[in-house]
């Protein structure tokens, strides 16, 4: 019995060994990320790219992948190095190229300060790109699957929504979203969109998409809210004569 004691105590103890050995391995093995920026042999291919991780990013679920082709062609681009900041240094960030070695990057903080001009400028370059036939095919099929959400409106049926600004401006509000049924706009309901520019998408991007697939364009709500009261219709003269009324009391009230 004292030898198979022993035995399964050996035995018990290689258990933990191994264990230990792979616990070890687990926590000081470099992770790959660390691994492809630790390593310059490494193919850019293998790394994700600066479009792929900015649209990854939490809140960034309305933006879609802009083709590199397109934001490599100048043409594209016109006007938009008036309004970025660093637009240079921005363009071969969001591109993934080396940066120039200058003495601006001696500045601290001047990383952060290239990362959000980068992040305006892949945002005007969206709102210019969805408007395209690859664009608009990208977007519609986050569309159809739901990404913008649906339609709060209860006659409208939970209808797909779109992403759409009020202003082609950045700086001027934030993105809200469009229900082709009942032609309204709305906040999104999570507060991790708030900080969206609603000229990422521009004023125009739904529109565009329903002009040319007008084969997923809805149909206008058959149902409208009716206001009743003791199931009878409120006729338009009895909120005429309510703010008659209230205007007379705020006047009543004015007197000494």
């Amino acid at each position: 019995e004292y030898g198979e004691f022993q035995t399964f105590q050996h035995y018990f103890i290689q258990i933990n060994l191994r264990y230990y050995d792979l616990l070890v391995a687990t926590i000081y093995e470099p992770s790959s990320s660390s691994k492809s920026s630790a390593s310059s042999g490494m193919s850019s291919s293998e790394e994700v790219s600066w479009i792929s991780w900015f649209c990854a990013l939490r809140g960034n679920e309305y933006f879609c992948e802009v083709d590199e082709d397109y934001i490599q062609d100048k043409f594209n681009l016109t006007g938009l190095q008036e309004m970025v900041p660093h637009y240079k240094k921005a363009l071969d960030m969001i591109l993934d190229l080396e940066p120039d070695e200058d003495a601006e990057d001696a500045v601290l903080g001047a990383n952060d300060i290239v990362e959000q001009a980068a992040e305006l400028l892949y945002g005007l370059i969206h709102a210019r790109y969805i408007l395209t036939n690859r664009g608009l095919a990208m977007m519609l099929e986050k569309y159809q699957n739901s990404d913008f959400g649906t339609c709060i409106r209860v006659f409208c049926e939970h209808q797909l929504l779109l992403p759409i600004g009020l202003s082609d401006q950045p700086g001027e509000s934030m993105v809200k979203l469009y229900c082709p049924k009942c032609q309204d706009v709305y906040s999104p309901k999570s507060s991790r969109y708030h900080h969206v520019d609603g000229a990422f998408f521009g004023t125009s991007f739904p529109h565009m998409l329903f002009m040319v697939h007008s084969e997923y364009r809805p149909k206008a709500p058959t149902t409208n809210f009716v206001p009743r009261l003791y199931g009878f219709k409120i006729h338009p003269l009895a909120y005429q004569l309510q703010k008659d009324a209230a205007a007379q009391w705020k006047e009543y009230r004015k007197r000494p």
